[in-house]
């Protein structure tokens, strides 16, 4: 008799203690799927078919419920895009959870109707953050904000902007075409190097509603350069009655030490911007978001606009949010002023346990920001360098571990791999060097 007759049939599989156990964790779509998987293995001759319902019992036991694999960041590069940018602090972490079942996000509890605060203690908290903002919107993610920002200021009219701040961001997206979307038309003045204050001044026309400044934030041109400064286009913004939108992107709320060169939102408010756009999970370390800051009218228009419906941010987002800003310092900012002493120490301890297993050594190795944030800034620190073949089998091993693949070489920085995991890289390498 075929062999294959003898594989359990699908009704008797579901049957199974297996499976009723796995019924409260798995859809009913993805234990049949592992179960036809079982199967599948048994007519392949893989597996005997008296050991499917074992087979089975162990996928379903393995089976993860997300395709999101967690990763160690040892790129060195603190906000990496391709791994989610920022990682949350413990507090948002606490604090998205207890969001995620029954929340008050849009009721008042006292009298229990529906309250018109959605979102007020992140917003409240953005604005104690953030000198000189008067009101604040958050919206889902940094190009929403952006669409948002042009159609209510310059719905029907034009938006003037320098030709140098014309960026692409990540995945090809273009703002110039971002904007489009909207019926804003694009006024482009200046050159890709230099754009005086007189190049804005001479485009201004009937149809003009707004001045965009872009900061340029993943990339630097440099040399014969010049930019009009956010309170020269103030003054041409009051004299036109313009509206001034300035986008940021990189999610500095004020002045920070590690960066001098970055531009932060609560400058930006000083010199006269209407409003400036932010991302949330850059350096300032939070859940994706577009956060808008600026003045109490001008955000009072954002918020009215029938377009922030579209744009709304869930409240598991505003949960971390608040909870990023009220909370301890997330790991972004801890990454950014990691002692290079530190860095040194752990990166000798970890290397001093791979001695003898495989061929490695402390090197100096700078950092990075990433993630569109002060580009070509160097953050001082220390890697072990290991042979690049290691690599792959460290991006596949578990737990993952993100290396930086230079020169050659394939690089461990622990900026920002929590200090104590750093005996699980330590032991994930060893594996990997196992084979």
């Amino acid at each position: 008799m075929d062999p294959r007759r003898r594989i359990p049939r699908t009704d008797d599989l579901l049957r199974s203690a297996a499976v009723r156990q796995a019924r409260g964790r798995l859809s009913e779509q993805s234990i049949r799927a592992h179960l036809a998987d079982a199967q599948q293995a048994a007519r392949r001759g893989e597996i005997a078919p008296e050991d499917v319902e074992t087979h089975l019992a162990a996928l379903l036991a393995d089976a993860p419920v997300s395709s999101l694999t967690p990763v160690l960041n040892a790129t060195g590069v603190v906000v990496h895009t391709n791994i989610g940018r920022a990682p949350l602090s413990a507090a948002a972490t606490d604090a998205l959870v207890d969001a995620a079942g029954y929340v008050d996000v849009e009721m008042d509890l006292p009298t229990g109707l529906r309250s018109g605060d959605r979102g007020a203690g992140a917003l409240s908290a953005l604005v104690a953050a953030c000198p000189g903002a008067e009101d604040a919107l958050v919206v889902n993610n940094g190009a929403a904000a952006l669409l948002l920002a042009t159609t209510a200021l310059a719905e029907g009219g034009e938006l003037v902007i320098s030709r140098g701040e014309l960026i692409e961001i990540g995945a090809g997206f273009r703002l110039p075409e971002l904007i489009e979307t909207a019926d804003v038309r694009l006024r482009e003045v200046g050159a890709t190097n230099r754009t005086h204050p007189t190049d804005y001044v001479r485009a201004v026309g009937e149809r003009t509603r707004a001045i965009l400044k872009v900061h340029p934030s993943n990339f630097r041109i440099e040399g014969f350069t010049a930019e009009a400064t956010v309170a020269q286009l103030r003054e041409i913004a009051d004299e036109h009655d313009l509206s001034l939108i300035v986008d940021l992107g990189s999610g500095l709320l004020t002045p920070d030490d590690a960066l001098p060169s970055e531009p932060d939102v609560a400058a930006q408010l000083a010199a006269g911007a209407d409003v400036v756009i932010a991302s949330g999970d850059k350096l300032l370390g939070g859940p994706q978001a577009g956060i808008l800051l600026g003045r109490a009218d001008v955000i009072a228009r954002l918020k009215k606009h029938p377009l922030a419906r579209a744009v709304r941010i869930d409240k598991l987002r505003l949960a971390a949010l608040e909870a990023t800003l009220r909370g301890g310092e997330a790991p972004v900012v801890e990454a950014l002023h990691a002692d290079p002493a530190d860095l040194r120490r752990r990166a000798e301890a970890l290397a001093a346990r791979l001695a003898g297993h495989v061929t490695c050594r402390v090197v100096a190795h700078d950092g990075r920001v990433g993630g569109g944030g002060a580009p070509g800034v160097p953050l001082p620190g220390w890697a072990v360098e290991l042979p690049a073949s290691l690599a792959a089998a460290l991006r596949t091993g578990d737990p993952v571990v993100l290396p930086r693949v230079h020169q050659g070489s394939c690089l461990i920085d622990l900026r920002c791999v929590p200090a104590a995991a750093d005996d699980t890289v330590a032991a994930a390498i060893l594996r990997a060097v196992e084979g």
